[in-house]
This record gives C-alpha cells, sequence and structure tokens, in this order.
C-alpha cells in the first residue's frame, strides 16, 4: 500500500495514488493556487474543473502512485517534486523524469490509459497539491478542447523531458547527469539549496553511490555546487547549464513555448 499523504490530516492506509480525501474540502481559486498549468488556464476552462478540485498536503516519501494501480486521481502539484521511476522485473528502479509546480501527475488517463505506468514518490520538501478525481477530469477535457489541448500538450512536453533522459543516459558521463538532474530539481524548488541524498541520486543515474559521490566532488571542485549532508547547494547555476550541456534546456522552453511560463524568479 502506498504511504499516506499526512498522518495529522488524513486517514491512516492510503489508497494507490497515495492521496486520500481530507477531513474537509476547501474551495480551491484559481488565484489561490500555485500550480502553473491551472493558473495558466481560461477562467471557462477553471471553472469546468473547480467544483471537483481539492487541496491535499504531500509529504516528502510518500508514495503517489504505483505501477499497475488504476488512476483514480489526477494531481497538480504547488510544490515539492514528484519523481517518475521505471520499475523493472528485478525490483531495479530508474528515474525518468520530474514534475513540479509546472504540471500534474496522472497525464496517461487523458491519453487513454487507466493504470499508473510509472511509479511516483514525493522528493525535496514538503508540499500541497491539488486533486481532481480522474472522472471528472475526463468529463472536463471532454467539453473543452483548449483545457484538453494545454493537458496533452505538458504531456508531450514531459515526454521530451523523458527522451532526453535517454539521450543523456546514452552519451554523457556521469558528472554531466548528475548536473543536469541538479538543474531539473533547482527549476522546481524555491531558494538555491536541494534536499538531496546520494542514494536518491544513485537511482536518478543508475549508478552506484560511489560514482555519484565522485561527480558531486567534481562539479564541487568546479565551484558549481556546495555538498552538505543529505543537501546540495547549487552555487553557481551557469557552470552546472554548461556541463549538463545540450540535454538541458530544450524541454524547458518547449514548455514555455506550448505550455505556461516556468521562471524561478515567479515562484
Amino acid at each position: 500500500m502506498a504511504q499516506p499523504v499526512s498522518t495529522a490530516e488524513l486517514p491512516r492506509g492510503a489508497a494507490p495514488d497515495g492521496m486520500q480525501p481530507g477531513t474537509r474540502p476547501v474551495p480551491i481559486t484559481q488565484a489561490g493556487t500555485r500550480n502553473a498549468l491551472l493558473r495558466s488556464l481560461s477562467p471557462a476552462d477553471f471553472a469546468l474543473l473547480q467544483p471537483h478540485l481539492e487541496r491535499v498536503p504531500l509529504v516528502v516519501n510518500a508514495t503517489l502512485a504505483q505501477v499497475g494501480q488504476p488512476i483514480e486521481t489526477v494531481c497538480f502539484l504547488e510544490g515539492a517534486i514528484a519523481g517518475f521511476l521505471d520499475v523493472l522485473d528485478d525490483g531495479r528502479q530508474l528515474a525518468v523524469g520530474l514534475v513540479g509546480r509546472e504540471g500534474f501527475v496522472g497525464w496517461p488517463l487523458l491519453m487513454g490509459g487507466d493504470r499508473w505506468q510509472h511509479e511516483v514518490t514525493v522528493r525535496a520538501e514538503n508540499s500541497t497539491a491539488i486533486r481532481i478525481g480522474a472522472e471528472p477530469m475526463l468529463r472536463a477535457v471532454a467539453d473543452s478542447a483548449t483545457l484538453r489541448g494545454l493537458m496533452l500538450r505538458f504531456a508531450g512536453n514531459f515526454m521530451l523531458q523523458m527522451s532526453r533522459t535517454i539521450v543523456s543516459n546514452l552519451i554523457h558521463p556521469v558528472e554531466r547527469r548528475t548536473a543536469r538532474w541538479l538543474l531539473l530539481y533547482h527549476d522546481r524548488i524555491a531558494g538555491d539549496e536541494i534536499v538531496l541524498t546520494h542514494e536518491e541520486l544513485s537511482i536518478m543515474l543508475g549508478v552506484r553511490r560511489a560514482s555519484v559521490t565522485d561527480a558531486l566532488h567534481m562539479l564541487e571542485g568546479d565551484h558549481a555546487i556546495r555538498g552538505l549532508r543529505g543537501r546540495v547547494v547549487i552555487a553557481d547555476r551557469a557552470r552546472l547549464e554548461a556541463m549538463a550541456g545540450e540535454t538541458y534546456g530544450y524541454a524547458e522552453a518547449e514548455y514555455r513555448r506550448l505550455v505556461a511560463p516556468m521562471d524561478r524568479a515567479e515562484r
């Protein structure tokens, strides 16, 4: 079973998507959300979703989705990071992408899927998300071509991010791949300090922890980051971008062109 999102506000024994109904739904206004997709909707499209929206807490390491389980909710993050993991037959987990407050978790539902294709866990920081049930979400996108188009453009952009992950894994040494993942995290959090363990990075990169340690030391020696216990501080973002190379930047630019603004200064 997935972990409950919050033992204080939600009952123990969460559903497979990791999120149980809160004790009392609170009306969600468009101006009051911190999710870029929801903010960018037209008032008419937001109105289709609004009666069904509920704000719920997220806690680090909570499970939002498990492979093969039914997709019962769609989740728009307002903070934290949703890490998507491909789970192999032998139990190994490999990171394939990240979503933050620029997007939502549950996009396969809009493409005809009814079950989760990845394991999704909360990373980086505790925060909140705005959740909607699968059925009202499907009704809303059926009623509005503009809403459906925006949601599908995000899904396409996420797949672009995943394809760049594949390319980076194929052509880049570990230190460049590390730089790229740190940039993906940095884009999605407030401030420059990332809560991130060597174990998490080893899953993202598909390498041993010793290789992660070596890569972080190299980036620290280049003054791009400062390493602390269980944390990484971004010291020079431009150096990280230069190290990441061509597999960082294109998906992010396409998001801004096709989906919504995503500038760190506005978060």
